[in-house]
């Protein structure tokens, strides 16, 4: 085997020397072996696309929101357009009017009324008020109840062209689209003649897409200068986009089962747990009847006339759980631990009471937000209800309630409720005959 050959001050003979011994050495080599054949590592299989429901959450409601330079360009009017905000606000949970076709009462009811999350954002218009227009991302508990409440839209954008609201005439111009897959959007100019000087002009478009609604409000005045079809575009357009990402996504990271932990009936409940399924042993979505069972020894008070929540006390009486069934069911809608709201009411023991990944009332609401992140803080006006909601991909929702605006500093946590939305009562609205 040749070597390198080492710097040389002697004769020539040495050379000489050097170079048979290389023969002779050369001659006595083996073989050499042939070099390994390079392999090609297998390649890893694509995942199958997610073809399960489309079912938006948390900061994944943010891909539907247009940027402010597209709304400035698709609504005339709109200004000072705000930073999106992961909070929402309800005015009211019903409505009064009478309009004909009834179907057109859709104008006049809040797009959020049974969301369990939300994305929002507002800027001012040029109407010469202090109204507000809002660009509002509205998650439901399923595809059906978002698709459900589409449907009504599309109704009323069908049948209300022009109407009656309280028997003066109304009028809602607008332009459809439907991309397929279950991506559709209606945008138009509303005009709501309540009699007299009280006219009120809005451009007002819906969209939706699995368990998504999205909703724009922006008041105007004089006469309509929006392009409907371009409005709808944009709605239309930011739905795909959504649920191209949202499939990208779970293609990417499937969806895994949620683990629902043991819980012994017969520990205090301070040890109880709060979850998405349950509280406790109490589980969501089981039959009313079985919740005295559930837990040995608790009493059970049921409602009077028949309808409301059961209150379960424990068998210590220290503490007490509201467990309120389906709406016209039987089946375990929600469970409460505290209260809902004030009302200048003693405050609750909630050291006696079931936590919430170690969350409980008593606590700020900042640990809640930590806790459980990429919620929406909620308020509702004509309740002075406050409450920070988280939900999971199947339509299970926890309600942190507040004595106060959860963005105000201080503001606590005075009850907190397990909720399965998907068994909540339907706002839907049949077409006029």
């Amino acid at each position: 085997m040749a070597r390198p050959r080492s710097r040389s001050y002697t004769t020539t003979i040495i050379g000489v020397f050097a170079v048979g011994s290389l023969v002779a050495l050369s001659a006595c080599a083996p073989e050499p072996e042939p070099s390994p054949t390079a392999t090609t590592a297998p390649e890893t299989p694509a995942p199958e696309p997610y073809a399960g429901p489309l079912t938006f959450i948390g900061d994944e409601l943010d891909w539907f929101l247009p940027t402010a330079v597209e709304i400035a360009a698709t609504i005339p009017g709109a200004a000072d357009i705000s930073e999106p905000s992961a909070s929402l606000i309800q005015i009211s949970d019903g409505f009064g009017a009478e309009l004909a076709p009834e179907i057109c009462v859709m104008f006049l009811t809040e797009a959020s009324l049974g969301s369990i999350g939300a994305r929002t954002i507002t800027w001012s218009s040029s109407a010469g008020d202090t109204r507000q227009g809002s660009f509002k991302v509205l998650q439901f508990a399923d595809e059906t109840q978002a698709q459900n409440r589409m449907d009504d839209y599309a109704n009323a954008a069908a049948e209300c062209t022009e109407f009656t609201l309280d028997g003066a005439p109304s009028s809602y111009v607008s332009t459809g689209i439907d991309k397929g897959d279950g991506i559709r959007a209606i945008a138009g100019a509303l005009v709501l003649d309540y009699g007299g000087e009280q006219v009120y002009r809005y451009y007002y478009g819906v969209a939706s897409v699995g368990n998504v609604l999205v909703e724009f409000w922006h008041p105007f005045a004089g006469d309509s200068t929006i392009d409907t079809a371009a409005a709808a575009q944009l709605l239309g357009d930011g739905a795909q986009q959504a649920a191209k990402k949202l499939v990208d996504e779970l293609t990417a990271n499937p969806p895994v089962d949620r683990e629902t932990p043991e819980a012994d009936a017969g520990a205090p409940w301070s040890g109880w747990e709060i979850g998405f399924d349950a509280v406790g042993p109490l589980q969501l979505g089981e039959e009313i009847e079985t919740v005295g069972a559930a837990v040995p020894g608790a009493e059970v008070v049921k409602p009077e006339d028949g309808i409301g929540a059961w209150k379960l006390n424990s068998p210590d009486g220290s503490a007490q759980l509201e467990v309120m069934p389906q709406e016209d069911g039987t089946a375990v809608l929600s469970i409460l631990a505290g209260r809902i709201g004030t009302y200048g009411l003693d405050p609750v023991d909630g050291s006696v009471l079931p936590r919430a990944g170690g969350v409980g009332v008593g606590d700020p609401v900042t640990s809640a937000i930590t806790a459980f992140p990429q919620g929406t803080a909620v308020r509702i006006v004509s309740a002075g209800l406050y409450q920070y909601e988280v939900s999971t991909r199947d339509g299970r929702v926890l309600l942190f309630h507040t004595d106060r605006e959860v963005s105000e500093a201080g503001a606590t946590i005075i009850g907190i409720t397990a909720e399965d939305a998907t068994l909540g009562r339907p706002f839907v609205f049949a077409p006029s005959d």
